[in-house]
């Protein structure tokens, strides 16, 4: 797993770097297809106990100081394991009490309050192209997860809807925290998978059935620990403290676009009408949103 980012990486790397973990999530659906009746907790302590062991397996690879990473002051560790756990706990809150449509077109605000809660950090403005960009992104997935179908929200889901809300802030509110907690090494991300686990795994039997995996799903639980539900949050973590913030939250909605091409390429979607529209508004959208980056390349001497 990736070590904590010095100053001297440029942000333009962080960037890059922040922007791998939007291709890693956008293979969490086509993963999760291959977890089989697997309940949601559990697959979420599984993977978070394999991203776990991986850092720890790192750290006494390079002969790194556990406590080092792990020694952290409680508001890090609030901040840490708020936003793993909190995200998957309201996450999956909101798809049992509400439409798996209108949860999901709710919880895909969180670029566009990355890119809102951006400004109230130091030396960071937010300009037109910023919300242009980001709410773009947000008409292409708003096409994606309807189909471009008409949405309607009852009251009777009121519940659903506010913890697809809290899911969407708590991502947003953890993303830009993590900038605010720059001097923490990335590697301390391992500590709040372990203990993001240990509580899945708490929710898991409290409310679900446990299901043996068998040997097929225990390769994609691998596959979905080491990647998506693993790197994914280091990478994001140097993208978050380093990179450029409102960039990464208009490139955040390819997320389901990249998952939607990657379950046509699959043969477990069909592609549409409306698939070529979300991709031009996420493209464009993505392209308004990182003006920052190309246009200071662009106008930087040769």
């Amino acid at each position: 797993m990736a070590s904590a980012p010095s100053s001297a990486v440029s942000t333009s790397r962080a960037t890059a770097i922040g922007a791998v973990a939007i291709l890693l999530w956008a293979c969490l659906a086509l993963l999760t297809t291959g977890t089989g009746t697997l309940p949601p907790f559990e697959i979420v302590a599984i993977t978070f106990a394999i991203a776990f062991a991986l850092s720890v397996g790192k750290w006494l690879l390079f002969r790194e100081s556990i406590l080092g990473h792990l020694r952290q002051p409680p508001r890090v560790w609030l901040i840490g394991v708020g936003g793993l756990f909190g995200y998957h706990f309201f996450y999956f809150m909101a798809l049992k009490t509400a439409p798996p449509v209108e949860a999901n077109l709710i919880n895909y605000l969180w670029p566009l309050l990355i890119v809102l809660f951006s400004a109230l950090l130091p030396g960071e403005r937010l300009r037109w192209w910023h919300i242009a960009g980001v709410v773009l992104g947000l008409c292409g997935s708003l096409l994606l997860v309807t189909g471009g179908g008409r949405v309607a929200f009852r009251a009777e889901y009121t519940v659903g809807y506010a913890s697809a809300l809290a899911c969407a802030v708590t991502w947003g509110a953890y993303s830009v925290l993590s900038r605010r907690l720059g001097s923490v090494p990335t590697d301390t991300v391992g500590g709040f998978c372990g203990a993001t686990a240990l509580l899945a795994a708490v929710c898991h039997l409290a409310f679900e059935r446990t299901v043996v995996p068998n040997p097929v799903e225990w390769g994609v639980l691998l596959l979905m620990g080491a990647g998506p539900v693993g790197l994914a949050f280091f990478v994001w973590d140097v993208g978050m403290k380093r990179g450029n913030i409102k960039a990464l939250g208009g490139l955040s909605y390819a997320t389901p676009l990249l998952s939607t091409l990657l379950l046509i390429l699959a043969g477990r979607a069909r592609p549409s009408v409306e698939l070529v529209l979300a991709c031009l508004f996420i493209v464009g959208g993505a392209v308004l949103a990182s003006r920052d980056l190309w246009a200071r390349k662009a106008l930087s001497p040769s």
